[in-house]
């Protein structure tokens, strides 16, 4: 039986990681010296590490996919976008390309929850279309399975 991750230690990451990815944007420093920064900079004794940085180091290398799948759902291109939402948006596009055994409800929660501490006042509500669009294009079956009425 695979152990689940704890959830605590995800959310962690989850947060370290748009930090790290908003940095990337913003300064175009290497990935690798961004990660070897935010390791050294936190407390890393509670955070998934593992995830931080196959997140930090992913979106980056399919960040012409990422970006494509965000305007697919999108009124705009990702460079109208803030740094905060585009950061949370890619990481969450990420996570519903590459990471399936994460829930898109979870994407989609945290992709909001890390909006509202990082983001413009109403921007978790984009996050939020933004994510949910992304989920029903990248993983119909998940997203119908999820509304179907249970018997």
């Amino acid at each position: 039986m695979t152990q689940r991750p704890n959830m605590a230690a995800r959310r962690k990451a989850r947060r370290l990681a748009m930090q790290a990815l908003y940095q990337w944007h913003l300064s175009s420093s290497p990935v690798n010296q961004i990660e070897a920064e935010f390791i050294a900079d936190h407390d890393m004794a509670k955070v998934d590490q593992e995830y931080f940085s196959e997140v930090l180091r992913g979106v980056p290398s399919t960040l012409t996919e990422l970006d494509g799948n965000i305007e697919s759902v999108t009124d705009r291109s990702v460079r109208e976008m803030t740094p905060v939402e585009l950061s949370i948006l890619r990481m969450g596009a990420y996570e519903l390309v590459h990471r399936i055994d994460v829930p898109f409800k979870v994407i989609i929660n945290e992709g909001v929850e890390l909006s509202k501490l990082f983001g413009a006042s109403e921007g978790h509500r984009y996050v939020n279309g933004v994510l949910d669009k992304l989920s029903q294009r990248l993983r119909a079956t998940e997203v119908t399975a999820s509304r179907a009425p249970r018997e």
